[in-house]
């Protein structure tokens, strides 16, 4: 019974580690938004934010009956977010960044928390 405990553990390892690379290469900016896009002496290269995440589950085997145990489970999950390009000309290059009307409001909580923190320490 040990063998065969020790063979699932194995076979339930090598099927995560297949799933992860699978993903990890599927993850990339140029798989969602596009291979770089190159136009009169300019190339824009998409950047990408990519976040990924699994979960698994497991089994157990029937106590005192003769009936035997079983188990499973198991799922994930990818997140990829345009974050900005890169815009490369001949001797140069500049990271340009994708602003949403979420930035603004974290820029404006942040100043607010700021602003807090400097009227407790002065008063």
């Amino acid at each position: 019974m040990a063998v065969d405990t020790q063979e699932r553990k194995q076979v339930v390892t090598e099927l995560l580690e297949r799933i992860g690379q699978t993903v990890g290469q599927r993850a990339q900016a140029s798989s969602i938004f596009g291979e770089p896009v190159e136009r009169e002496g300019v190339t824009v290269i998409p950047v990408a934010k990519a976040r990924f995440g699994f979960g698994g589950g497991g089994g157990s085997a029937a106590h005192g009956g003769a009936d035997e145990g079983s188990g499973g489970g198991g799922g994930g999950g990818v997140l990829v977010s345009p974050i900005g390009y890169i815009e490369v000309r001949d001797r140069s290059s500049e990271f340009k960044r994708i602003s949403g009307p979420f930035d603004f409001l974290a820029l404006v909580a942040a100043a607010s928390f700021a602003l807090i923190a400097v009227r407790r320490a002065l008063g």
